[in-house]
């Protein structure tokens, strides 16, 4: 059995990953590692708690005696880094702690690999693997008519949030080069599906609409992103640990570059076909303009060429099934939302983004 170390594993992608490898790969344990900050949550992972082959510990990648323990007690040969703090608005008012979690935490984790890779007296099961997921948003923004980023495109973050995933990745490029660790990164786009936090937009306008609440939309809400489905997101970086070349990087994108405005449009348009007797059809009318982030950046689009052809891959969903699964999925797990949306700390939080862009979401 392969042993793999996934950080990060009670977030949104995390745990998405986790249920992935253990419902197609039976050669593997995963080992859970995760602080249970306010996106951690361990309800995301309920089908999967049983399985002999799944492992939680909770703790703090910034924790380096802990870190150490862990990789070795597990006789850890792969690491799979989602751990981060991830939403730009929270950057924005509070960047010291994405400094301390998305460097400071990926350096740890680093050091540590190397150091008990290195000092192996018996070889472990496996390759070696340190993979590493980053964001589309460390390229900075696209003007209209520029090409797609590729895995050779400049780095140019605009956010706290990604500057710090950009210190991170070259952290990885750099244990890579200098030590000959095995490593890989990839930067993906804007992820959807189950088990998102409710802070980020599909969830927060799908949750609101439901309950006729404002659906609050940045300025004029012609950002354009590349949506994938977290699905998708988790075949790719499967990829990438199994088949990819070590010190490489790898987009991963959706495919489809729309604007925010149009992704909000669309559900919207889901609910009122999924919600019939909705009191607030058309669920449109909801759409509220609301002051827009600073320094937002305006279009991201990425090229997974690389990707398709070296390892095959391609999204598997089109963004209009991607969003009616996920739709759909929140519609089911009333209990899972009422969860999340019900803890103090992201009502508070929802309150003091909102609330000063003219755009309540009470």
């Amino acid at each position: 059995m392969l042993n793999w170390l996934v950080t990060g594993g009670a977030g949104f992608i995390g745990s998405n990953f986790i249920q992935y490898i253990l419902s197609t790969r039976s050669d593997i344990n995963i080992i859970n590692f995760d602080l249970l900050t306010y996106a951690g949550n361990l309800n995301n992972l309920k089908t999967v708690e049983n399985d002999p082959r799944y492992t939680f510990v909770q703790g703090d990648i910034c924790d380096r005696q802990f870190v150490d323990a862990v990789l070795r007690d597990y006789a850890i040969n792969t690491i799979v880094h989602f751990a981060a703090e991830s939403h730009v608005d929270r950057s924005i008012l509070g960047p010291m702690q994405f400094v301390k979690t998305n460097v400071i935490g990926t350096a740890t984790l680093l050091d540590a690999a190397r150091d008990y890779w290195s000092a192996c007296s018996a070889p472990l099961v496996g390759i070696r693997r340190f993979h590493h997921i980053s964001t589309d948003e460390v390229f900075g923004s696209l003007k209209p008519g520029e090409p797609a980023w590729t895995e050779d495109s400049p780095y140019a973050p605009n956010s706290p949030y990604a500057a710090s995933k950009a210190g991170s990745d070259h952290l990885v490029r750099a244990y890579g080069h200098t030590y000959g660790m095995p490593v890989s990164i990839s930067n993906c786009s804007n992820n959807y599906g189950p088990f998102q936090f409710p802070e980020k937009l599909i969830p927060l306008v799908t949750l609101n609409a439901l309950n006729g609440k404002a659906l609050p939309v940045y300025g004029d809400g012609q950002q354009i992103r590349d949506w994938l489905y977290v699905e998708d997101h988790c075949e790719a970086i499967t990829r990438i640990i199994t088949d990819g070349r070590p010190g490489e990087t790898y987009n991963i994108g959706g495919n489809n570059q729309p604007a925010n405005l149009e992704i909000v449009r669309t559900i919207c348009r889901l609910l009122d076909e999924m919600v019939s007797a909705s009191k607030y059809r058309p669920h449109e009318s909801l759409i509220t303009f609301v002051q827009d982030r600073p320094g937002h950046d305006r279009r991201y689009a990425m090229d997974s060429g690389k990707l398709r052809q070296e390892l095959g891959w391609a999204p598997r969903y089109s963004l209009e099934e991607g969003l009616r699964k996920t739709v759909r999925w929140y519609l089911d797990h009333q209990e899972w939302v009422e969860q999340i949306t019900d803890r103090t700390n992201y009502q508070d939080w929802m309150q003091k983004n909102y609330d000063k862009r003219g755009g309540t979401v009470k």
